[in-house]
């Protein structure tokens, strides 16, 4: 279930009476779980502080340019609040993303600090170049035809933090990465 669609539930339900609990512990989870994201960053990388992060996704869902409520925001600030550099790519949410990621307010720093440590980029492969790691976080089509190869070549290391479960774990191991999802066993 969305955030928002989650919100909108909660707001029904409390607005006639019956507080559904349920919901709000589904809320809560979906807060923990951006959480959990960042923490297999951490471990990957053992410390994000002057690391480069490269972030495929920033639209709440793919083939949408909606970043209301989108996970990738707040992973994104929480990382760049950690000192890390962030390169993004998303292929449609760009331009909203840069709105809200640039906009003073919404790190509590000043506009330049963002500019300094968030990236758009023009592809995926962009975004890994130079990348200690790679965070998918939008399941979009175009990331599941990416080129391995290459993006073995782009990374410096090459881990990927797949938030979506986009990937066989098994193949990105074969293909030479060191690669977690999400729920998952780490083997």
């Amino acid at each position: 279930m969305f955030p928002k669609d989650v919100q909108v539930f909660i707001h029904i339900c409390e607005k006639l009476g019956h507080p559904f609990d349920l919901l709000k512990d589904v809320r809560r989870i979906n807060e923990r779980q951006k959480s959990v994201f960042n923490g297999k960053i951490d471990k990957h990388l053992r410390r994000v502080k002057g690391k480069t992060i490269g972030v495929l996704g920033l639209s709440f869902k793919p083939n949408t340019d909606d970043i209301r409520n989108a996970p990738s925001l707040d992973i994104i600030k929480s990382l760049v609040r950690k000192k890390a550099f962030i390169k993004v790519y998303d292929p449609k949410a760009m331009e909203k993303s840069r709105e809200v990621l640039y906009n003073p307010k919404a790190m509590e720093k000043s506009k330049k600090t963002l500019k300094k440590n968030i990236t758009f980029c023009k592809d995926a492969y962009d975004a890994a170049k130079g990348s200690d790691c790679l965070a998918i976080l939008t399941e979009w089509n175009e990331f599941k035809k990416l080129d391995f190869k290459r993006l073995k070549r782009l990374l410096r290391k090459p881990i990927i933090i797949d938030g979506r479960n986009m990937y066989d774990p098994k193949l990105m191991k074969k293909l030479g990465f060191t690669y977690e999802g999400m729920g998952r066993k780490v083997s």
